[in-house]
């Protein structure tokens, strides 16, 4: 007959400590079969069952003392045995449970958490601090108010058109990339075993089928930009309107700059000086520092603004960090709006007559070299920062070339604000 365990008060329990050796104490508490308190020689206390399931010995773990009670250890243990005599494998039940557990919780994993495990692991991958915020941006400004939220599992190819949609005609470029994007978090999701199936982002065989190839919108239709003619009208109207977002787009107008270029602008880049704004390689398309000579108006705009203590941004959001993009578009859309209350005919692009966007004041700039001055081409791609033949690009780089390009932006500067100005011709050294 086998010999039954005295039972053991909670007490003794508490009391109990290692037998002394290098292993484990295995000490019997009764009330229960086979169950045991194990003392470890740092004195850590656990509960195990001893049983015989399927004609093999096994330890069931129960639990560590004190957070699990000598009373229900001894529940446990009951419970434990009395689903062997059942037939059921407490063990595999209790693995089953936690995978089960898992699963669920890898199906909840939301796309923003899903892209925040993905960022986290790959943007240092990225060549340049720019490229790593656009990355971060996009996702956060575009596809976080529809599929932030959203599980990953349940994402499906109509959740995705959603955000594409809106700017897939207006914003090309960006909505391509911005579906790459979407398509690497979610193929994450899926290696990560947070969802199955196909990728509902994925380009070829599916999205494909669904909108138009982005290089035939492309060449369909640029950026809209503003008319010639109407370009100081534009001006004036910006300059009546309160902000940092209105004083970013006066500058990028004055400028030619890239909107991205003008949001993430800081102090340390302006020159005041010198009249010069330097845009270092890591913020620059072309990976390449530019230069910008900035005309009076330009320098007046900079004296004027408002500086926050502790931020060293020239346009500062509302929270002090980088204006959105949305912010400049908001403000260009505004301003169009009000045209067209004021039943005018607002700003439309000349050949798409879609309202103009932030972007497309580089094309206006670009259209008012080519057509209303003698400045030569070659000049204003510098101007712009387009990637051009090296010969040409050698010769425009040289330390003159700053002065000859800061008379053609004191000309397009007196354009928008109205004065009849028709460029100079410029001769290019060798």
């Amino acid at each position: 007959m086998p010999r039954v365990a005295k039972e053991l008060g909670p007490l003794d329990v508490k009391r109990a400590v290692h037998a002394g050796g290098k292993g484990n104490t295995m000490l019997p508490v009764g009330g229960v079969s086979g169950l045991y308190m194990q003392i470890t020689p740092k004195g850590g206390k656990t509960w195990i069952l001893r049983v015989a399931m399927g004609g093999k010995r096994a330890e069931i773990g129960l639990g560590g003392f004190p957070t699990v009670t000598l009373a229900q250890a001894r529940d446990k243990a009951r419970e434990a045995r009395d689903k062997i005599e059942r037939g059921i494998d407490p063990m595999a039940e209790r693995k089953a449970a936690r995978a089960a557990l898992a699963t669920a919780q890898r199906k909840g994993l939301t796309f923003a958490d899903a892209a925040s495990h993905y960022l986290a692991a790959k943007l240092d991958a990225y060549r340049n601090e720019k490229h790593r915020y656009q990355w971060r941006a996009t996702l956060e400004q575009l596809a976080y108010p529809v599929l932030g939220k959203l599980p990953v599992s349940e994402i499906t190819v109509q959740d995705v058109l959603q955000v594409l949609h809106p700017i897939w005609a207006d914003r090309t470029e960006t909505a391509s990339r911005l579906r790459g994007r979407i398509e690497a978090v979610l193929s994450w999701a899926t290696v990560s075993g947070h969802r199955a199936g196909d990728n509902p982002a994925r380009w070829a065989g599916n999205l494909k089928e669904l909108l138009p190839a982005p290089s035939k919108i492309k060449t369909q239709s640029n950026q809209p930009a503003l008319s010639l003619d109407d370009a100081p009208r534009w001006f004036a109207a910006i300059q009546g309107r309160e902000g940092f977002g209105a004083r970013a787009l006066e500058f990028a107008a004055l400028t030619a700059a890239r909107s991205g270029e003008v949001r993430g602008a800081i102090w340390a880049e302006i020159d005041l000086e010198r009249d010069l704004w330097v845009i270092p390689a890591e913020r620059m398309k072309m990976g390449r520092e530019h230069r910008v000579p900035l005309p009076a108006a330009a320098v007046a705009l900079l004296k004027a603004l408002p500086r926050l203590d502790g931020c060293d941004m020239v346009f500062p959001s509302a929270k002090g960090g980088q204006l959105s993009d949305m912010t400049l578009s908001a403000t260009m859309r505004r301003i169009h709006e009000a045209e067209i209350e004021a039943e005018r005919h607002g700003f439309l692009d000349r050949v798409n007559k879609r309202p103009a966007v932030p972007h497309g004041l580089r094309s206006t700039f670009r259209d008012w070299v080519a057509e209303r001055t003698t400045f030569p081409g070659e000049m204003a791609e510098v101007a712009l920062a387009h990637r051009i033949s090296n010969a040409v690009e050698a010769a425009y780089r040289r330390g003159d070339m700053i002065e000859k390009r800061r008379r053609m932006m004191a000309d397009w500067a007196g354009y928008l604000a109205g004065a009849k100005v028709s460029g100079k011709v410029v001769r290019i050294g060798v």
